[in-house]
């Protein structure tokens, strides 16, 4: 395993090399970390004390791990990129699997685990740092020029969840998959159809750039200490076209940001917010002009209405109002 921190990374190059030995070559291997009593050892060994800031909870569940592994579809001509590894359960099967693993953790008092537990794996570099600070690019192309494909991997932070799978989807990285466990009821609202109360602008923001599907429920028993919810695994697989097109991308995420900023308004009240003075009056017009009802809400548009919609404003030329233009609000 491969060590980087902020004092040995040269600028934002993130460098490092892998050990003397072959991608995956090590030791015998000790018992799989992903079991509640080598979790409990670990922690307890090292004095180690969770912090709820951080969204610490250590998956020990194997069968959730297999799942995670089946839905990534690793070998040894790829890559993947996890996040947030903790103790390194999911760390430790990524690195049997894939040719090569990069791990970002935050926590700098997990990085001694971390360091103990991936010592047998010659094909993991561990980096200390904030994922949302980094910069994946550069990532990129120090670690996985070469491979087959790259996924990312990981078990999220609730706390972080939302920012870091933009922020991966917006590096426009060419990812094979993102494979992400998060708190349910984020599943829920990144594989939400519309029309339902889970549908809202994460909905949008993620199903314009993939595909996404549920993987399985992960239940609070399923990790140490458990959490007060339901965790579940989606899988995410990036679109090599478009599935709607958009001329003003900026301008679809203003729009769909103004239809969900107050859900229990019609969608014409919503967009008024962006057409200055008449803006009701010109909403209701530019709608119906888009066969939409003025009167529906906004988590009952397909992403097919939002891109029209879209179109149609920035053709009549009328936003006037700066709005948001953050995919998820």
């Amino acid at each position: 395993m491969t060590m980087e921190t902020e004092q040995n990374r040269k600028g934002t190059g993130l460098e490092g090399t892998e050990g003397a030995h072959g991608p995956g070559d090590g030791a015998d291997r000790a018992e799989a970390v992903a079991t509640p009593r080598r979790t409990l050892d670990i922690v307890r060994r090292h004095g180690f004390v969770f912090r709820k800031s951080l969204g610490q909870h250590f998956l020990t569940d194997s069968r959730a791990l297999d799942r995670i592994l089946e839905a990534a579809g690793l070998d040894k001509t790829r890559g993947a990129l996890e996040i947030g590894p903790g103790i390194g359960a999911l760390t430790e099967r990524l690195a049997q699997a894939a040719g090569r693993v990069v791990a970002i953790e935050i926590d700098s008092r997990l990085i001694p685990i971390l360091e103990e537990v991936l010592a047998p794996y010659d094909n993991v570099v561990l980096i200390h740092a904030d994922a949302l600070k980094i910069d994946l690019r550069e990532l990129w192309r120090t670690h996985f020029q070469g491979l087959a494909g790259v996924s990312a991997v990981a078990n999220l932070p609730y706390y972080a969840a939302a920012p870091i799978l933009m922020a991966l989807l917006e590096s426009r990285l060419p990812w094979e998959r993102l494979v992400l466990m998060v708190q349910k009821e984020i599943a829920d609202r990144i594989c939400a159809a519309p029309g339902g109360k889970d549908y809202g602008s994460l909905s949008v923001a993620v199903q314009y750039r993939c595909e996404a599907e549920p993987v399985c429920r992960v239940p609070p028993g399923a990790f140490v200490p458990s959490p007060k919810v339901d965790s579940a695994v989606v899988r995410l697989t990036p679109r090599r076209k478009r599935h709607v097109n958009v001329s003003d991308e900026q301008l679809f995420f203003r729009v769909v940001h103004a239809a969900f900023e107050q859900r229990r308004k019609t969608i014409a009240n919503n967009l008024s917010r962006l057409l200055g003075k008449e803006g009701k009056g010109e909403a209701v017009e530019i709608l119906r002009g888009c066969g939409i009802d003025p009167a529906r809400r906004g988590e009952t548009l397909s992403l097919e209405e939002f891109a029209a919609l879209t179109e149609a404003l920035a053709a009549s030329g009328k936003v006037t109002h700066s709005g948001s233009d953050s995919p998820i609000g």
